[in-house]
């Protein structure tokens, strides 16, 4: 579980979290979005317009990497990325497919910190 390849993906994840939370609650963003297909930009303009969602999302994002970087509670800051991770992965798959490499990085780093911690989950499926 402390291995050199667990801390630096532990690290690179919260890293991408951080930045890309921050980037969510900037009235500019720092990281310029990309152009999106017509169904991918109606969906996040709808998210923006609520006021809350991506606000939220990015909130938790910052915690979650914070969380990562200390190595302070990285199996339940693995577990609140989970469904993050999940839907970031989707609606890739299904909204904007041709940006869908991040969205693999973030799920993938996710699922191979989520198995070198798997001890923590274990007790949950017994």
């Amino acid at each position: 579980m402390n291995s050199m390849f667990t801390k630096i993906v532990r690290i690179l994840l919260g890293v991408i979290l951080v930045l890309f939370g921050l980037n969510k609650l900037m009235p500019s963003p720092f990281i310029p979005l990309p152009e999106m297909p017509d169904k991918a930009a109606s969906f996040m303009t709808s998210l923006g317009a609520t006021g809350y969602v991506l606000k939220t999302v990015g909130v938790l994002e910052i915690m979650i990497g914070l969380m990562l970087l200390l190595k302070k509670w990285v199996a339940f800051a693995l577990t609140l990325l989970a469904p993050i991770s999940i839907n970031i992965l989707l609606f890739h798959l299904f909204l904007d497919a041709s940006a869908i490499g991040g969205a693999l990085l973030v799920a993938t780093l996710n699922g191979i910190l989520i198995y070198k911690h798997w001890t923590h989950y274990k007790t949950l499926f017994q």
